[in-house]
């Protein structure tokens, strides 16, 4: 297949903007691939953020990182990624380069701690202004599940009404995939 699948797509997308000596944040560290992709790509002098309210999910980034020995470069949140713009340190914000999210659940966790649309719409409008201009904010949203589709339909409302002058939004889905493919919406600062 020539065209990216989603997830190849979110690092093209992130590849763009974040560089060695960059900020970047994983709002939803998961099992840990972004934040150590994340990682690799901000080098010895940059830094990344990461989140996420489930310890075992800390645990699992954690582990993933000191593997590569990168634990140096992460601080890992346990917490709401709707506590972004109070984590990061002040001198900072305006200087975020990329930011990701993979909405749901845990791979592999309990499928009911879900993230949920007012976290991540509080989120969201905090990077927008943390972001520096050409900054990215990628969301690959699941939304094979209750609860994801609640959370699809309030933030596709929500980047809908974004105006133009303030950022570019983005959708990237695979439109003939049965069970709910998971698609990005991304969000660029103007």
């Amino acid at each position: 297949m020539m065209l990216d699948g989603i997830l190849p797509f979110a690092r093209t997308l992130l590849e763009k903007v974040v560089h060695h000596g960059d900020i970047a944040i994983d709002c939803t560290a998961g099992n840990g691939h972004d934040t150590l992709f994340l990682a690799k790509r901000v080098g010895e002098n940059g830094h990344v953020y990461s989140f996420d309210i489930q310890q075992t999910a800390i645990e699992k980034t954690s582990y993933r990182i000191s593997e590569q020995a990168l634990q140096h470069r992460v601080t890992l949140l346990h917490g709401s990624h709707e506590k972004v713009a109070e984590c990061i340190p002040i001198e900072q914000h305006g200087k975020i380069k990329g930011a990701i999210f993979n909405l749901g659940y845990l791979p592999g966790g309990a499928k009911d701690i879900v993230t949920t649309p007012t976290s991540t719409i509080s989120a969201i409008e905090q990077l927008i202004e943390m972001l520096d201009v050409g900054g990215i904010i990628v969301l690959v949203i699941y939304h094979g599940h209750e609860q994801g589709k609640i959370e699809k339909d309030a933030v596709l409302s929500f980047v809908e009404q974004l105006a133009q002058e303030k950022a570019h939004v983005l959708k990237y889905e695979f439109i003939n995939q049965r069970n709910n493919p998971p698609f990005i919406v991304a969000i660029e600062k103007r």
